[in-house]
């Protein structure tokens, strides 16, 4: 599994004009699924994401949690972060899981990041979609759950 997480103020997904997730300071969280990633590699992920600490303490510091301090979470499914680029010039998706098989990962991830007691707000799988977000920092990294 693959994440890139942003650090943002405010963010929100929409899907045909319609907006269907939006959340006030968190983390927006794009998640790829790739071929052989399970519910362990969900959990993991989710878990790992929920303590990282990448929130400012008292002085600044990246030194606090999603969970210490309330976070909110956008989670938005992604299938181009499972693409290989390293040869020729279009992408490829040989890594990516099918679909049917990656929302139910996906799933199952959004799943345990919501037994946190986070608030989680959700894309649509599958979607095209239109992700608005103001980045803090800007504060981004990816994440290689493997």
């Amino acid at each position: 599994m693959i994440a890139c997480v942003q650090r943002y103020t405010r963010a929100a997904v929409h899907v045909d004009g319609r907006l269907v997730g939006s959340i006030g300071a968190g983390l927006l969280v794009l998640v790829g699924i790739e071929k052989g990633d399970d519910g362990a590699r969900a959990k993991a992920l989710a878990d790992r994401l929920v303590e990282l600490r990448i929130f400012d303490d008292d002085s600044g510091r990246m030194n606090r949690s999603a969970r210490e301090i309330g976070a909110e979470f956008l989670i938005v499914s992604q299938f181009t972060l499972a693409a290989r680029l390293d040869r020729g010039r279009r992408p490829s998706f040989d890594y990516a899981a099918p679909p049917l098989e990656a929302e139910l990962i996906y799933g199952r991830f959004v799943e345990r990041v919501r037994a946190t007691g986070l608030r989680t707000a959700t894309g649509a799988f599958g979607a095209r979609m239109a992700v608005e977000l103001v980045n803090d920092g800007p504060v981004t990294f990816v994440i290689e759950q493997r």
